[in-house]
């Protein structure tokens, strides 16, 4: 049925009545949906005389046959095994494989047929070891304890049992499984890779380093001064289609997506039509990958006062629905740094960018499991995601100095203003009639009638690096550049893509920084928190010297000068009410963290927030307690800034052209990050035990077990804390699911007496959360 008439803003319309009756019937008429699972963890109640007569799905336990998932696992990676599939074309036949892979697929195929000892029939060689190394992933075993384990488990069972005395030999039968990675040699000074016609080479060719480590007798060993591990984007954009449900899946963006002008996907967005639109080519398959690439560095000790930095680099399907293709089961790992590459990134992506020129020029082969036919795959990255600091490393522009915008580039406003480069002209990017533009003295002192700054063609772009000379990648290697360079600091590898210089996105600033710094800016200022305040003695001599805000100067005494609190500051009284509040909200279990352990009372300020609590934050309790202890012209232009992505003047561009922030930000990719830290094991070699716990996890993913609940959340999680405060009796009183209910806390968000101003912002923050394009 439609659902054109909920979006109908005319509540009275024929169009809307007449919906309504329509989902009435047929809500009456079909009634639940039989796979309706019940919440009874949020106080829903089974109603057992109107379910007596219906089979509910979540009331059976489902049968599963482990072996039979194992086997469908073993057609899924081989395809060419697979005997029941009629072939109508010659084209349809999957590739041929080698001798080795063959061999690979017959131990597998042994393993699985194979009986854990004489007369199991619940699990085979095969699936027991895929179960228990499921098992140390999850819980992060050592490969001593998993060794201490089936060592036990092996006393355990019958004495002719053929599992694996140690994760070695259990390893050796899930190589079949796993997709490998190539280790590249690099010099020591980020300078070049020994790869392809340089891979004989034994000296850098830029800076005549070494290959190899010296001993003390200024001997050569066979060991490498720095190693790149490289996992070949191919063969896992190949596996997306092994699987009959992803393979369906990686369609949706085509063939499932309801095209409503409602921002959900980024095949919403602009950028992406337009690429559809200048290769139609690429357009007319929707099984061709788009790809977003990102990249960030870690400590993988977990210290501060180790200076070592580990750089993945990941890529990301934007084919998928939009609840999978930012999930971590859906990242592909591409890249392993060993330090931090600097502008010399590029030197390590060449192998990649090497695989994607040739993906988008020749493709590769592919086997679709759901058509069951073969194709020829492509792949495009269509943009990057960054902080600002690696924006600057895959872009070539420098983000310091007077030029540091990317945006407006050698068109920016900015200034040396007491010991600081400080950047000006922000109303440039408001409309042309726009009252604020005529103001002066609430800005820096003059009317803005200038244009927003130019924007750059991709083709303009290129065609300046065309004229341009860098110097050669390296650490020992001057960065001073002439002032015909601009901030340009070196030609980007990924313009070396043909349609690179195409994109009308190419790179995107990461809202999760963005928001952190303006958070830390903003609360420091408010709360006048030392040393992240913004009005400071040096910005009230600054205002002073430019001739404006003269009620933010230096207080001028006989003999000295004081810096008064600002009218947009808290008073103490107010600080301290403002910082209880905080302390004394809760949230629902998995909302947020504890803020309150991050409110210092005493001490009027907040410590140890990450980047998502001041998401949360500034999303849900500055608008709200900061209403009775500001001015109300203080008040709202905040209330506006937590509304809109008003943040950063290129920011609701970027949202236009590549729609959700959720798929455009680093949350996903830090999160992924600190999984990868907790699996360094040997702190000698940390890169070789995340790339070999990275590769035992895409192995396994691919297998995933049919645990039909989550041991950990079902161990951990007896009572949800929003569920807390209730009383049984209140608890049992709860009917159902949708029964609207809060816990106690939440009473200090409502406003006494809301004024008809309140119920209009209130009006407009409901429709922000369903944003229509311009």
């Amino acid at each position: 049925m439609s659902r054109r008439w909920i979006q109908n803003p005319n509540r009275c319309s024929d169009e809307y009545l007449d919906g309504i009756e329509d989902f009435i019937e047929f809500a009456l008429r079909d009634g639940m949906i039989e796979t309706y699972s019940i919440w009874n963890l949020h106080g829903e109640q089974l109603d057992h005389a109107s379910s007596s007569n219906a089979t509910r799905m979540d009331s059976v336990e489902p049968i599963v046959d482990h072996n039979d998932q194992v086997m469908d696992i073993i057609e899924d990676v081989f395809p060419f095994a697979s005997t029941n599939i009629n072939h109508e074309r010659e084209d349809d036949v999957p590739k041929p494989i080698d001798s080795a892979e063959f061999e690979q697929y017959e131990k597998l195929l042994k393993n699985a047929n194979q009986e854990l000892y004489p007369g199991c029939e619940s699990f085979s060689v095969l699936t027991a070891i895929v179960e228990l190394m499921h098992g140390k992933i999850k819980y992060r075993m050592s490969n001593l304890c998993f060794d201490y384990f089936l060592g036990v488990f092996k006393r355990m069972l019958p004495t002719d049992n053929c599992l694996p005395k140690d994760h070695k030999h259990a390893q050796k039968v899930l190589n079949g499984l796993g997709l490998g990675y190539e280790k590249i040699h690099a010099c020591k000074n980020n300078c070049m890779l020994f790869y392809k016609e340089h891979e004989t080479l034994d000296t850098c060719l830029i800076r005549n380093e070494s290959r190899f480590k010296m001993t003390s007798q200024n001997r050569t060993t066979k060991i490498p001064q720095k190693v790149m591990h490289y996992l070949p984007l191919k063969l896992r954009l190949e596996r997306l289609y092994m699987s009959t449900h992803t393979a369906t899946d990686m369609r949706w963006h085509k063939e499932k997506r309801v095209d409503d002008d409602i921002m959900r996907h980024p095949a919403d967005g602009e950028a992406w039509k337009e690429f559809d639109r200048t290769f139609p080519e690429f357009a007319a398959d929707p099984r061709n990958v788009r790809l977003g690439l990102a990249t960030d560095g870690f400590n993988p000790y977990g210290v501060l006062n180790q200076h070592h930095s580990t750089w993945p680099i990941f890529v990301f399907p934007y084919n998928l629905p939009s609840w999978k293709c930012m999930k971590k089961e859906y990242m592909m790992m591409t890249v392993l740094i060993t330090e931090d590459p600097g502008r010399s990134i590029d030197v390590y992506l060449r192998p990649l960018v090497d695989e994607l020129k040739d993906l988008w020029t020749n493709g590769v082969r592919t086997y679709d499991k759901s058509t069951k036919k073969m194709f020829t795959l492509q792949a495009v990255v269509m943009w990057t995601v960054n902080d600002f600091p690696v924006y600057a490393m895959v872009s070539g522009w420098s983000t310091k100095g007077y030029m540091a915008c990317p945006v407006c580039k050698e068109d920016v406003t900015s200034g040396w203003h007491e010991g600081k480069v400080c950047y000006l002209g922000h109303r440039r990017w408001l409309p042309w009639d726009h009252e604020w533009r005529e103001k002066d003295k609430e800005f820096d002192g003059n009317t803005e009638r200038r244009l927003r700054p130019r924007e750059w063609s991709g083709d303009e772009i290129l065609e300046q690096f065309n004229h341009l000379d860098f110097a050669p990648f390296g650490k020992t290697v001057s960065q001073t550049r002439p002032f015909t360079h601009m901030n340009w600091t070196h030609k980007p590898m990924l313009f070396e893509l043909p349609y690179w210089s195409k994109l009308k996105l190419r790179h995107n600033l990461d809202v999760m920084h963005v928001e952190k710094n303006v958070f830390d800016i903003l609360v420091g200022t408010i709360l006048d928190i030392e040393g992240k305040t913004k009005d400071t003695i040096k910005a009230c001599l600054d205002l002073e010297r430019m001739g404006i805000r003269r009620g933010l100067w230096m207080n001028r005494v006989i003999h000295k000068s004081r810096r008064d609190l600002a009218f947009f500051s808290m008073k103490p009284n107010d600080k301290k009410e403002f910082l209880k509040f905080v302390s004394s909200v809760k949230f629902p279990d998995g909302y947020a963290s504890n803020i309150a352990h991050c409110v210092n009372v005493d001490g009027g300020k907040f410590t140890g927030l990450k980047s998502h609590d001041c998401h949360v934050f500034m999303q849900r309790l500055l608008p709200v307690g900061i209403r009775h202890l500001l001015p109300e012209d203080v008040v709202k232009p905040i209330i506006f800034l937590h509304k809109y992505d008003a943040r950063d003047g290129s920011l609701a561009e970027e949202a236009s052209l590549a729609e959700p922030v959720n798929y455009r930000w680093m949350y996903p990719i830090e999160r992924l990050l600190g999984e990868l830290k907790k699996s360094v094991r040997n702190r000698a070699k940390p890169e070789g035990s995340i790339i070999e716990a990275w590769v035992q996890y895409e192995s396994l993913s691919f297998s995933q077990p049919p645990t039909p609940v989550d041991l950990d959340r079902a161990a951990t999680m007896v009572v949800p804390r929003s569920f807390s405060a209730v009383t049984v009796k209140t608890a049992a009183a709860i009917s159902s699911v949708f029964t609207k209910s809060a816990p106690p806390s939440f009473s200090l968000l409502q406003r006494p007496n809301p004024t008809p101003e309140d119920s209009t912002d209130r009006g407009s923050e409901s429709r922000i959360l369903r944003t229509r394009k311009p």
